[in-house]
């Protein structure tokens, strides 16, 4: 069996030279060097085996051709679709609000983030989020829960009042008969020097928050 460090030597051999070889029959050179690290990497997979062979670097390039040439067959197929096919209208360029969720989505844990875009965006029910994750429907709340209080958080700008509205119509008029926690996300940015209202002592969250 051979060594880490003679894969190593022979990736560092013969990438190029097989990158270029499939460049020139695809015609995309990043296509090609994609391809080529896939070769590899189901060489390394199975270095154990392809390590004794005489020539490794054979059975890579033997690899990234087959690659190549199913790639090949395929983008073949997909561009006589689009040959025949009219070309889609052009996207609406995304409004200021969306690009502000997205960015703050990107700073709530995973979990949540996937539970608030499932439920506000793909319009999807709690128990559907449940069953689509694996979790308990009283953990996806939970999710909903602290996910909008996150939201909040981030996106609320004291120099501006604007209500940032992100819900689908259907999921708000769901959300609000169903659930107090899993109402639309409407974020009011708090106005400079207005006082805090404290919240009663004896006041408990509705839904009881995970760890996660």
């Amino acid at each position: 069996m051979r060594t880490e460090a003679e894969f190593t030597d022979l990736y560092e051999s013969h990438f190029s030279e097989l990158a270029a070889q499939v460049c020139a029959y695809l015609g995309d050179a990043t296509e090609a060097q994609d391809l080529v690290q896939e070769a590899f990497l189901r060489a390394w997979q199975r270095w154990d085996k392809v390590g004794g062979y005489e020539e490794p670097v054979a059975w890579v390039r033997r690899v990234a051709w087959n690659l190549a040439t199913s790639r090949h067959r395929r983008n073949q197929v997909a561009r006589r679709f689009l040959q025949k096919s009219q070309a889609p209208e052009a996207a609406p360029a995304a409004s200021p609000d969306h690009v502000a969720l997205v960015a703050a989505l990107k700073q709530v844990p995973a979990k949540r983030r996937q539970a608030l875009v499932m439920h506000y965006m793909a319009d999807m029910t709690i128990s559907a989020i449940a069953k689509e994750t694996g979790a308990r429907e009283g953990t996806v709340k939970s999710w909903l829960h602290r996910g909008r209080k996150e939201l909040a958080a981030i996106l609320t700008d004291p120099n501006d009042t604007a209500v940032l509205r992100t819900a689908p119509k259907a999921a708000a008029a769901r959300a609000a008969e169903t659930d107090p926690d899993t109402m639309p996300i409407r974020i009011r940015r708090a106005v400079t020097g207005a006082p805090r209202v404290p919240r009663a002592a004896n006041r408990r969250a509705s839904v009881k928050e995970d760890r996660s």
